[in-house]
Parts: C-alpha cells; structure tokens; sequence
C-alpha cells in the first residue's frame, strides 16, 4: 500500500513559493500621506477634528456650487404645489451637457434685469421658436396651436391668464408663469420690457427636482403631461391662415397702415381714370 502523503491545495496553499512580506508597514506612497496628513492636522487649532470638519465643508461647498443647492420658496406663486417656506432642490447639472429647458420645467433663474434682483421659480410654458396665445374659447392657452389643459397643477380657482398675449419666444429665451397665476408676477407682466418678459436660457441656474423640507410636504416634482401633445414651433408656422383667419380682427388692428396702402393700390388700378380727375 502507498502510504506517502500526497500534497493537497490545502497543504501547498501554506508554502508560498516566494518569502512573503509580514512586516505590515505602509509602502512609500501610503507613508507619504500619512506624513501629509499628520502635518496638516499639526498646523491646525484642533488637530485632525478641525481638518476633517474643513473638508466637509469644501465638500459641501462644492456640490452647492457645481452640483445642487436648496433653494426657499419666497412666496405664493407657486402654489399650490409649492408652498411659502418649501425648500426645494435644484439640479444644477440639469442644463449642463446640452439638454435645455423643456415645456413644464420648474426652473430657478437670476431675474436681474428683467424680473427684479433676486432669484425666482416659475414653469417654463414657452420654449424658443413657440408661438403662445392666449386664449381660446374654453380660456386655455395654445402654445404651437395647440390649447394646453394645465387645471392638473393650476392653483384651484384660478384661469390660466387674465392677461390676453399673442407673442413668439425668441430662440434661447423662455416664457415662465407661476402655478398660482393670480398671485404670479411673470411674463406676463413685463411683455412691455426689455426682453418681452422672456428670460435668457443662460439665466437659469437649474431645475427644481424635489421638495426637500418640510419632511412631511416632501415630494419629487414631475413634469406635467400637459405639455407632452404640443407640437414643434415649425408646425404652428405650417397653418398661417389658419391663423389669420382665427384672428382677423388683431391682423388688422396691428397692421392698419399697410392694409390702407394695399386698398388704395387695388383701387387705383381698377378706376385709373377717376384718379387722374381727383
């Protein structure tokens, strides 16, 4: 009978081939932070607390700065959705790698000379290129030809404007209403100023993405579907008499000049004769 004892993984995995390194030190890059460190936490009131503190709060600063930052709901036009005192989480990524505001965004902008200075929240009912009208029959507003229903998210009682507008929102501009439409100080408001009432896109400084405080009105915020059906800006320019026809009073009203030019040519041509008498 073989008695010799054969080797098994067991038994060749306690003899490594090479000598192995128990000494348990750092390597030289490991002792160099380490050194680092320890010098940093020396130099500092506190030692390594008040160094672990500090890079908390460049951490912080960081992402407050490049990433996200709360931001406090000032007033009520945003209601009812977002309420005085709401601190909301705006994404500052958003907007960062190309993608742009979208039609039912609630977005966070710097109204410095066009709405106040100060920072203000609105929803994006206009992109560039976008024809909006309001209203139609039923009081809603067409954006590209298309009426939108917003009763999901308008503040309960409200109409979608009192104020009547028929205007085109340059490229890299927006056109922003409050929730709480009666209550809302927004384009509305300022068609007359510079700009139209319509901020630039590079104004923005990000999305509102959630209600982070209180804990028990937290929520995420969701872009309304309302939107979802408007059609791009080049199909409301396909449909121009359609347009004219909807509003041949305001055509006229905004362009009396040359519709007075455009008569006296036509009558000049069919009675030659009775002009030259006078």
């Amino acid at each position: 009978m073989d008695t010799e004892a054969q080797p098994t993984e067991r038994d060749r995995s306690f003899h490594p081939d090479g000598p192995e390194d128990t000494s348990g030190s750092p390597g030289p890059e490991g002792r160099s932070r380490s050194a680092l460190v320890s010098r940093l936490a020396q130099w500092l009131p506190g030692g390594r607390v008040t160094l672990t503190l500090l890079l908390c709060l460049l951490f912080l600063l960081a992402v407050n700065t490049f990433v996200a930052r709360p931001y406090q709901i000032p007033s009520g036009s945003m209601e009812q959705g977002l309420r005085v005192g709401d601190r909301v989480l705006v994404n500052k990524l958003a907007y960062r790698f190309g993608a742009g505001p979208r039609r039912g965004d609630v977005i966070v902008f710097d109204g410095t000379g066009y709405f106040g200075e100060a920072d203000y929240i609105k929803r994006v009912v206009g992109v560039g290129g976008d024809h909006l009208v309001c209203c139609d029959a039923e009081g809603r507003i067409r954006v590209n030809g298309r009426s939108v229903d917003e009763s999901g998210f308008l503040y309960p009682g409200d109409s979608p404007s009192t104020v009547r507008f028929d205007v085109v929102v340059p490229d890299g501009r927006l056109f922003v209403l409050g929730d709480h439409r009666s209550d809302s100080s927004d384009s509305r408001d300022h068609l007359g100023s510079p700009g139209g009432g319509m901020i630039p896109v590079d104004d923005v400084l990000g999305r509102a993405d959630g209600i982070v405080w209180p804990f028990g009105h937290a929520t995420r915020l969701h872009r309304p579907d309302a939107y979802a059906r408007v059609p791009a800006p080049q199909a409301d320019a396909a449909h121009p008499a359609e347009d004219a026809a909807a509003h041949p009073a305001e055509d006229a009203a905004a362009h009396p000049a040359e519709d007075a030019a455009a008569h006296r040519a036509e009558d000049a041509a069919a009675h030659p004769a009775e002009d030259a008498h006078g």
